[in-house]
């Protein structure tokens, strides 16, 4: 039998503190060998664009994917598990939220990794679909006490810092002058959909650790070049994935700013083979694109609580 899970389901299943502690583990399997991955297909038609992407874990007999539509209508979001040995179908998981949370958690781990251990200012460019989650994740890593919020829509602003002060309850404020609020950061986070830089490397103080999340695409660039000839340690979650898609990095190749060889997998550091930051005085980089290995994660473990909490609908599905 395997297990219906909704979006609501999700929601009240899946903390950010779960899917932290899966997705570290992610990382860790991925800087040994342990998981498979395959980067992300597009599909675009004239009316939407159909995303798959997969993964597979074999020592936890685990295979999974991620399929999805975007249409002008918005998107739709379904994460399918399977039993590796024996091919079974466990699940079928609806996947916005289980989305929202585990790109938050990627940032987690990235932080808990590359930031400093007393790093307590936020600056987060954007408000909308994924700035939450990343907020939340960092409030779990580090000891955050001021956050400070860009976004263009002030009215959808300014709702969102609303939220953000009931829910972290922590001091959180519209950022009325973007490089004076980064400057004063040590974690700064782009969450946006933008196609020019919203970002300047210029501002960044010494010791900064970056989320840069929205840069999934190849004409999405939510930050300079400057930044990149800045940093000290770049890193990405699937690095053939980051070589087709990252519109914040392929200019910074093309222009001799960075290579390819000098980009790590975070993996890598949360496994222990390469170092994370050195100094506190290190600029680190986090380029956030999505993993199926992270949907999948969190997706088995979304399934394991709904098992213990009888959650979900049990359908007899492909026998």
């Amino acid at each position: 039998m395997a297990r219906l899970i909704k979006e609501a389901e999700v929601r009240s299943l899946l903390t950010m503190d779960e899917a932290l502690h899966a997705i570290e583990g992610t990382f860790r399997q991925q800087g040994r060998a342990e998981i498979q991955n395959v980067a992300r297909e597009r599909l675009i038609s004239q009316e939407s664009i159909f995303n798959v992407m997969f993964s597979a874990n074999d020592g936890e007999h685990l295979a999974g994917a991620k399929l999805y539509t975007v249409t002008g209508e918005g998107a739709h979001f379904l994460v399918v598990l399977f039993d590796s040995q024996d091919g079974s179908l466990k699940a079928l998981i609806e996947a916005d939220a289980l989305g929202q949370i585990r790109t938050g958690a990627a940032s987690g781990v990235a932080t808990k990794y590359l930031a400093k251990s007393d790093a307590h200012r936020v600056t987060i460019f954007g408000a909308g679909w994924q700035a939450a989650s990343q907020l939340l994740a960092m409030v779990r890593v580090r000891p955050i006490d001021r956050i400070y919020v860009v976004g263009r829509d002030v009215s959808r602003r300014d709702a969102f810092i609303l939220a953000m002060r009931e829910e972290l309850r922590v001091a959180v404020s519209a950022a009325e002058d973007a490089a004076a609020c980064v400057a004063d950061s040590d974690i700064v986070i782009t969450a946006t959909t933008s196609k020019t830089p919203v970002l300047k490397g210029a501002w960044l103080s010494p010791g900064t650790h970056l989320n840069l999340v929205g840069s999934n695409h190849p004409s999405r660039q939510e930050v300079d070049l400057d930044l990149f000839a800045r940093a000290d340690l770049i890193t990405v979650d699937h690095l053939p994935t980051a070589k087709v898609e990252c519109g914040d990095l392929l200019p910074a190749i093309a222009a001799g700013l960075v290579d390819w060889k000098d980009v790590r997998q975070l993996g890598d550091v949360v496994a222990g083979i390469v170092p994370g930051r050195q100094r506190p005085d290190q600029i680190t980089v986090f380029e956030s694109h999505g993993m199926a290995a992270e949907d999948v994660s969190v997706a088995w473990r979304c399934l394991a609580l709904a098992r213990s909490r009888s959650a979900g609908e049990e359908i007899d599905f492909l026998g």
